[in-house]
Parts: C-alpha cells; structure tokens; sequence
C-alpha cells in the first residue's frame, strides 16, 4: 500500500524565498527521489482559503522510507532551516486501496482539508459534515510523524469556480496552485543534483 508524505509549512524570509523555491523545486526534490521508496513528488503554493503556504505531496512505497540510512543520513532544510515555520511532517494512509499522485492541468488546483487540533473523533464527526458539501473529497488517516491531523482530505478542483467556504468548527481548508512539475522517481534516475542540502 502506498503512503502520502505531506510536509506543509511558510517561510518567513521574502528575500531568500525565491532562492529557496529554486533549491527546493529543483535540486532537493531530485535528491529525495534518489532515496528508496520515495516514489514522486509536486509542491504547491496556496491561491484561497486557510492553511500553511507551501505543501509538499509525496508518495511513498513503504513507511521503511525513514529508516534507510540514505534518507537518515540526508534529511533537513539544512541552511533554510531558521526561516521556515509551521512546518510539518505527516505520514498518511488512504482509507482504502493506494494512494496516488494527485494529477491537475493548468486550470486546476488541489484542495486540501485537515483537522488541525482536533481528536480523532472530532475529526470524524466533522469529516461527515464536510461529506456532504465536498463529496469528491478523498480521505487519508493519519499513521505516522508529526500527527497533525487525524485525517486529511484532498481532490483536484477548477482553480476558478466560485466554492462557498466551508464552515464547520476546526476545519482547515485551502486551494493550491502547482509550483512544480508532478515529478517521478523514475525520471530522475541516474541525474546528479547540483548542490547539497537537506529536506
């Protein structure tokens, strides 16, 4: 069964982000799929609603994808680190079946909904509620790192179609743009990034 590896945070330093974004959308996702069981990657940047800025959606083989000595020898924002807040790292499993790499044109944009703070029945109750005004929402329960949230929610969306706010008590929901290319492990086989760094 494969995992999503969500790392969402915002980074606080205006003068250093594009920098950042040229590091991380380029060297650092190569280097990271060069790991064992990180199978694709695509980051993305909020356009509406509530949330952390920056999202990162990966897919992953195996949970052992922490454990290899490539991945423990090599993680971090290494430089950037000071400048990035609210981050966090989270390891979800689909309710059912795999997970798959959301995949959106250029007029689309990812929804993503979670339950920041919320108990994992809260959380429940308050996915049913969600259900009912987003019903192509698709579900993944939280299994490992972080636990930020006990659910998290996500579907490909049109960018420009006017959508009423959800309002239902600690729920967390925005819109996100692509910054990057869904990329796939098997494309950056044999690439050598340029620079080091840790992520």
């Amino acid at each position: 069964m494969t995992l999503a590896y969500i790392v969402r945070c915002n980074f606080n330093r205006e003068d250093l982000e594009q920098s950042w974004n040229e590091w991380y959308g380029g060297p650092k996702l190569k280097q990271m799929l060069d790991k064992p069981y990180f199978l694709s990657v695509q980051r993305f940047f909020k356009s509406s609603g509530a949330g952390r800025n920056y999202v990162a959606f990966w897919i992953l083989e195996s949970q052992e994808a922490f454990e290899t000595p490539e991945y423990k020898n090599d993680w971090g924002f290494f430089e950037w680190r000071p400048y990035i807040i609210d981050w966090s790292r989270d390891l979800f499993a689909p309710l059912s079946g795999d997970v798959r790499s959301p995949v959106l044109d250029d007029a689309q944009a990812l929804r993503l909904v979670s339950f920041e703070g919320l108990s994992a029945e809260e959380a429940a109750a308050a996915k049913l509620q969600v259900e009912a005004r987003r019903p192509g929402v698709k579900w993944m329960r939280s299994v490992g790192l972080d636990k930020h949230t006990p659910l998290i929610g996500y579907e490909v969306v049109d960018a420009n179609a006017p959508d009423k706010p959800l309002d239902v008590a600690g729920v967390v929901e925005g819109l996100y743009r692509p910054i990057t290319e869904l990329v796939h492990a098997d494309e950056t086989a044999g690439q050598s990034p340029a620079g080091e760094g840790r992520a």
